[in-house]
Formats: C-alpha cells, sequence, structure tokens
C-alpha cells in the first residue's frame, strides 16, 4: 500500500563516523532558504555497528527521512543495504546518496557528478583533448573520479599509487582505458597529461606532498586536487607557480551536493558564488 505520507517528508541527513566535520548540513539548509522550503538537513553520527538499524529506519520511513548522503565509512554498507542501487553505485560498490520512494531505498553516487561539474564550472574547457589523465592515489575518493573520466571520454587514465596492487586492482575494475604504476613512474606517465588530480590526503593538513613537475604536462593542462582544507594545496600551489590552470576541491563539494537536494526536495538548485563564499568562512579560506 502506497504511503501518503512520503509526499510529505522533507528531512534529509547526512550520516557518517565521524560526521561533525561535514558542510553538507549548510549547503543544503541554505538551499532550502533560498527555495522557501520548509524542510531540515541534519548531521547525524552513526556507528559502524548501529548503521544496518539506521537504515532499515530510514526504509520503514519510521525515521521520518526522505533520504540523505552517506559519508565515511558507511559508503560501502550503504550501497549493500540498499534495495536498487543504480549502474553507478553498481560499478563503484559504494553509494554516498539514498533516497527513498514507494517503501523501496534507491541508491547513486555523485561523487563523480560533482567532480566532473567542478572542473567544468572552474575551467570550461579543461576536457577538450581527453588524451591523457593522471589520478594520484588508489583509495576510496578515486574510484568514482576514474569512473568519471572514463565515461567523459578520456583515452587513457594513469593510476599512481604507492601500492601498485591498489592501482592494479581499479584498473581491473573500470577498464582497459586504465592503467595502474607505482609512484616510481610518477613522471613518465604525467609528461604530456593534459588532467592531474590528487585524491590523496598529501597534503592536506600540512601535511607533506611529493615535489612534483608540473611543466611536462601538456600545452593547456589543468591541475585540481579533491583536498578543500587547505583550498590551496601545496599541488595546487606548485601548478599554479609553473604557469598550469588549476581548480580546487571546494566545487566538488558543492555540485555533488546538487542531484541530492533535488532527490529529497523536489528543486535543483544552483551552486553559486554566494554559496561557495559561505562555505570558505566556514572553513576559514578566503
Amino acid at each position: 500500500m502506497h504511503d501518503s505520507r512520503e509526499t510529505l517528508l522533507t528531512k534529509a541527513f547526512v550520516t557518517g563516523f565521524p560526521v561533525k566535520h561535514s558542510r553538507s548540513p549548510k549547503i543544503h539548509n541554505h538551499w532550502l532558504k533560498e527555495f522557501g522550503i520548509a524542510g531540515d538537513y541534519s548531521a547525524v553520527e552513526v556507528a559502524p555497528d548501529d548503521f544496518a538499524a539506521f537504515i532499515a529506519g530510514v526504509k520503514s520511513g519510521a525515521s521520518g527521512f526522505s533520504g540523505g548522503n552517506v559519508t565515511i565509512p558507511h559508503k560501502e554498507k550503504a550501497f549493500q543495504l540498499a534495495d536498487q542501487p543504480d549502474e553507478l553505485a553498481l560499478e563503484l560498490g559504494a553509494a554516498n546518496t539514498l533516497y527513498r520512494r514507494d517503501g523501496q531505498l534507491f541508491a547513486t553516487n555523485t561523487d563523480g557528478y560533482g567532480f566532473l561539474a567542478n572542473l567544468d564550472d572552474r575551467a570550461p574547457g579543461w576536457d577538450s583533448t581527453k588524451r591523457q589523465a593522471l589520478v594520484l592515489g588508489a583509495g576510496g575518493a578515486s574510484r568514482a573520479i576514474i569512473q568519471a573520466l572514463r565515461d567523459r571520454g578520456f583515452a587513457e587514465i594513469h593510476v599512481i599509487n604507492r601500492t601498485h596492487v591498489k592501482a592494479q586492482e581499479l584498473a581491473d575494475r573500470f577498464g582497459e582505458r586504465v592503467h595502474a604504476a607505482g609512484m616510481d613512474a610518477l613522471s613518465e606517465r604525467l609528461s604530456g597529461a593534459d588532467l592531474f588530480v590528487n585524491t590523496t590526503s598529501l597534503g592536506m593538513d600540512e601535511s607533506d606532498a611529493p615535489d612534483i613537475d608540473f611543466s611536462i604536462m601538456a600545452s593547456g593542462a589543468l591541475v585540481t586536487d579533491i583536498v578543500y582544507v587547505p583550498l590551496e594545496t601545496p599541488f595546487l600551489a606548485k601548478a599554479k607557480e609553473q604557469g598550469l590552470r588549476t581548480a580546487d576541491g571546494l566545487g566538488m563539494l558543492l555540485h555533488q551536493a546538487v542531484p541530492g537536494f533535488e532527490l529529497w526536495f523536489g528543486k535543483r538548485p544552483i551552486v553559486t558564488e554566494e554559496l561557495r563564499s559561505l562555505i570558505l568562512a566556514d572553513i576559514g579560506a578566503h
């Protein structure tokens, strides 16, 4: 029987462990106010042992949520517990966005969308050649980015990681256009590349980042980082110094939120400079 309450549900969440650092409530509540929607988006910290019970409450409607975002360490479990994961989530084996329809829980992953939309916005024409991209890191964050670059049509995607076997797992997962290599091959694979993406935590919180010579990249190449604290990471600072175009990671966070908001609240928001400034102020950047 159809649950008539579903049309009235205007509550969504972000869950993780921990989750207090999340900027998602600030983003979504800004949009709710902008649209004049009587809704709410809140952070809910859920320990791994309690996650299945939390999701059961979302599925049944008992929690009152129409869906939400899932962050570390729950993305894989969210995918497993969903009734209807889409093709993106199926290939990734992870979901960051859940939404409820007729008592069923649907799952998708908007990280790749957010990554591409940020570059389209901040560096128009960045994908005009689509010859060669280099992705540094083979952790969970790199999966959606490799998938997105492959689906955008890049001819070659090189995944560089300290542990070659982890990079090879991603090459096997995402197909013949994806190639794995260790850190010793970084310069060789970066030569002539159109895009460099850092998906590791190197350079975050003042940690050391390897000194990379970006000048060997193709003319018009772009260097980007999914880290946004600090906003200008060591990789971006070096690339800028060498005269390359750069794009910071904040826009990925903002743009990945767009599809979820539309699924839960029925309106498609736009990422504006006002929103960007709001989040920059929150992280203490300028």
